[in-house]
């Protein structure tokens, strides 16, 4: 007799494990224990084998029979449902082994040797945020570019349209290396160009009107902070580094007898030694602080602690505390102050100014230059540079 839910429930266990048929080769073995199981006989080149479908009551009398019933035709057309499975369980490690998110932590570990932390953890923060959770188990392979599109679109429709053309960058490094090392054919990334909206661009603050910079250099005079503050504060416009260059220094980086800042590549956005010529105000400065830092490692270290560099909120404070809002400066402005104030009015040579900014410049022969090249040329605008800059001080400039 075939079986029923009422018969299943009053199934009891016995020493013995037990069988009880419902028929085609389906049949529920009851253990001694009261565990309850499916399983499916049938014959396969005239082999006698079994088949699990799973345990009762997870799986229900009619869904058991639905499975029996596909077995059934598997082996009408030829095919061993057990051999079947093994190939369907292969496929899924393989395709666990080779998914967009496995794929993406082992391009992400090749990376260690030659990103920061701090990179490191960015782009995988990224990627667990934004794309992990909806492709992330998809079979590299798999993926097309709707799909990698759809997760951008996500982003696209928070707002954060420069986050999703980052995410798509990192996506296509992804697949990139995954045809590297055979796990992909193409890069569906590559097919999105132009499918994002464009980012809009987002100029930092900064005051670049010299009548402007003139009161500004006086408000800074008048701060009222911390020494170590206001040394950084005075020396951020005279060599115009990014903010973290500036307040990461090190005093085994500075020669104030050479006037030089010698900033090692692996602090340097570009990852290239930075040559700083130091104008006389900027050694002035440094030698004015030297007695309160110089004995260790940082020339601005934190207040709460010598081994650690100032707060990356530091000057942002400080310059809030003159009474400018984050509209109008930011410590990153000093770089836009000088590169326009020495191209527009002082009339530097543009190459100068942005090989001094540590951006990518290139001779006419495409070849880059290197931290010493227009030294002289270098240490005449910096030196020309701050003392415009007091001149703007002092009203005799405009």
């Amino acid at each position: 007799m075939p079986l029923t839910d009422a018969k299943i429930r009053n199934l009891k266990a016995s020493d013995k494990q037990s069988k009880h048929f419902d028929g085609d080769g389906l049949y529920l073995l009851v253990t001694p224990a009261g565990g309850k199981g499916w399983r499916f006989k049938y014959r396969f080149d005239g082999k006698e084998k079994l088949l699990s479908f799973g345990s009762y009551p997870e799986i229900s009398l009619s869904e058991a029979r639905q499975r029996r019933e596909e077995a059934r035709q598997q082996v009408a057309r030829g095919m061993d449902p057990s051999e079947l499975r093994k190939a369907h369980r292969t496929a899924s490690a393989e395709c666990a082994a080779n998914s967009f998110e496995v794929v993406a932590r082992e391009w992400i570990g090749k990376q260690r040797n030659v990103w920061t932390p701090a990179n490191i953890s960015v782009v995988t923060r990224s990627l667990e945020t934004n794309v992990f959770p909806w492709i992330g188990k998809r079979g590299i392979t798999d993926l097309k570019a709707p799909e990698l599109l759809k997760v951008l679109r996500r982003m696209e429709e928070r707002g954060v349209l420069e986050t999703a053309h980052r995410v798509r960058t990192i996506c296509g490094q992804v697949f990139r290396y995954a045809i590297a090392t055979g796990r992909a054919e193409r890069d569906i990334a590559a097919d999105l160009r132009g499918a994002l909206s464009p980012p809009k661009k987002k100029h930092l603050p900064a005051i670049t009107d010299p009548t402007k910079v003139a009161e500004f250099l006086r408000a800074m005079d008048c701060y009222e902070g911390s020494l170590i503050v206001k040394s950084a504060l005075r020396l951020a416009p005279l060599v115009f580094l990014r903010p973290g260059e500036l307040r990461k220094a090190e005093w085994t980086e500075i020669d104030l007898n050479e006037a030089e800042w010698n900033i090692p590549a692996e602090k340097m956005k570009m990852k290239q030694p930075h040559l700083v010529p130091l104008s006389k105000q900027a050694v002035e400065i440094l030698r004015e602080i030297h007695p309160l830092t110089g004995g260790g490692r940082y020339v601005f270290p934190c207040t709460r602690s010598v081994t650690r560099p100032m707060s990356d909120m530091a000057l942002s404070a400080a310059i809030r505390r003159l009474g400018y809002g984050q509209g109008e400066m930011t410590p990153h402005g000093f770089r836009a102050m000088a590169r326009t104030i020495l191209d527009e009015v002082l009339q530097f040579r543009p190459d100068f100014i942005e090989h001094q900014l540590a951006h990518a410049v290139r001779d006419p022969n495409g070849r880059a230059y290197n931290r010493t090249s227009h030294l002289a040329e270098r240490r005449k605008m910096m030196q020309t540079w701050a003392d415009y800059l007091d001149k703007l001080r002092s009203g005799a400039a405009s």
